[in-house]
C-alpha cells in the first residue's frame, strides 16, 4: 500500500464515520477499486478506528471525563449500599442511557458477526445500504421536532438509537446517520441527538478494536511501511475531527437531507457497476 493510497482511506475513514454517508462502504469500495485485499490491510484498517476514536475524544473530552468521573461514583455508591442511583445527576443518566444503547449493538455484533462481513463482499449489498443511508437522511428532518433533553432520557430511548447502531453494521449503512435518525426519531433535542449518536460509537468502535486486535496485529503492517500506516491513522483522525465539528452544525441548521442526493448517487452507481461489471 503506497503513501496515497493510505492518505485516501485515511480520509475516507475520518469523514465518512462521522459524516453520513458510511464509512464501512468507501473503505470497501476503495479496497475493491484500488485493488486491495481486505485481509492484508487488517492492521491498518483497525488503527484507523482507534484514529477516528480519538477524534471523538478530543471533540467531547469534557463530557468523557465527566462521565469517568460519575463512573467512579456509581462504584462507590454501589459499595455503599446507596445502589446506582440513576437520576443522581444528568451525567449519570446519560452514561446509563450510553450502555443501553450498547447492548443491542453488542448482541447484533456477536451473533450477526458472519453475516455482515459477508456482506461486505458484495458491492450489490453495499449499494443497498447506501441507497437506505440516504433514504434515513431524507426521512431524518421530518423527525427532528422533540425536545428531549438528557433529564427526560429513558432506556426505551437510548434502545432505539442502539438498535439504530445495530443496522449500522451493514456495509453501505451510516453508523452516525442511522444513529442521528434514531435520536431524532426518539424525540431528542438535536443537539443531543448528535452528542448522543457520537458518545454511544465509542464503546462499538472500541469493542470491535478488541475483537479486530488479536488478528490484526497478529498479522502486522503488511503490504504497507509503518510511516504510511501511521500517516493514514494521522490523517483519519484529523479528518474525523473536522467532520464531527461539521456535523453538528449540520444537524442544528437541518440540512441532513443534502446527504441524501449523494448516498443515492453513490449507491446506484454501485449496484449499476456491480450488473454490469
Amino acid at each position: 500500500m503506497t503513501f496515497f493510497e493510505s492518505v485516501i482511506l485515511g480520509l475516507a475513514q475520518g469523514l465518512s464515520e462521522f459524516l453520513p454517508i458510511s464509512s464501512s462502504g468507501h473503505l470497501a469500495l476503495l479496497e475493491h477499486f484500488f485493488g486491495i485485499d481486505e485481509d492484508r490491510v487488517l492492521f491498518f484498517a483497525t488503527l484507523l478506528h482507534l484514529g477516528t476514536l480519538f477524534s471523538i475524544f478530543f471533540v467531547y473530552h469534557k463530557d468523557i471525563g465527566a462521565l469517568l468521573r460519575e463512573l467512579g461514583a456509581v462504584f462507590a455508591d454501589l459499595f455503599a449500599g446507596r445502589g446506582p442511583r440513576l437520576n443522581a445527576n444528568e451525567t449519570r443518566r446519560l452514561g446509563f442511557m450510553i450502555l443501553a444503547a450498547t447492548v443491542p449493538t453488542a448482541i447484533a455484533g456477536l451473533l450477526l458477526h458472519d453475516l455482515f462481513s459477508g456482506l461486505y463482499g458484495s458491492l450489490v449489498a453495499i449499494g443497498v445500504g447506501l441507497l437506505i443511508t440516504g433514504s434515513m437522511m431524507f426521512v431524518s428532518e421530518r423527525m427532528a421536532r422533540g425536545d428531549l433533553d438528557v433529564s427526560g432520557l429513558g432506556f426505551r430511548h437510548a434502545f432505539l438509537v442502539g438498535v439504530m447502531q445495530s443496522v449500522a453494521l451493514c456495509p453501505g449503512i451510516s453508523r452516525s446517520g442511522a444513529t442521528i435518525t434514531g435520536g431524532l426519531a426518539s424525540g431528542m433535542r438535536r443537539e443531543l441527538a448528535v452528542r448522543f449518536a457520537f458518545l454511544i460509537s465509542i464503546p462499538s468502535v472500541l469493542g470491535a478494536i478488541l475483537l479486530e486486535a488479536p488478528g490484526a496485529f497478529g498479522a502486522g503492517p503488511e503490504g504497507a511501511s509503518l510511516p504510511a500506516v501511521g500517516v493514514g491513522v494521522l490523517v483519519s483522525m484529523l479528518s474525523g475531527f473536522f467532520a464531527i465539528k461539521a456535523m453538528i452544525r449540520v444537524v442544528s441548521i437541518g440540512r441532513l437531507r443534502y446527504f441524501s442526493f449523494y448516498t443515492w448517487a453513490l449507491g446506484a452507481a454501485v449496484i449499476v457497476y456491480a450488473l454490469l461489471r
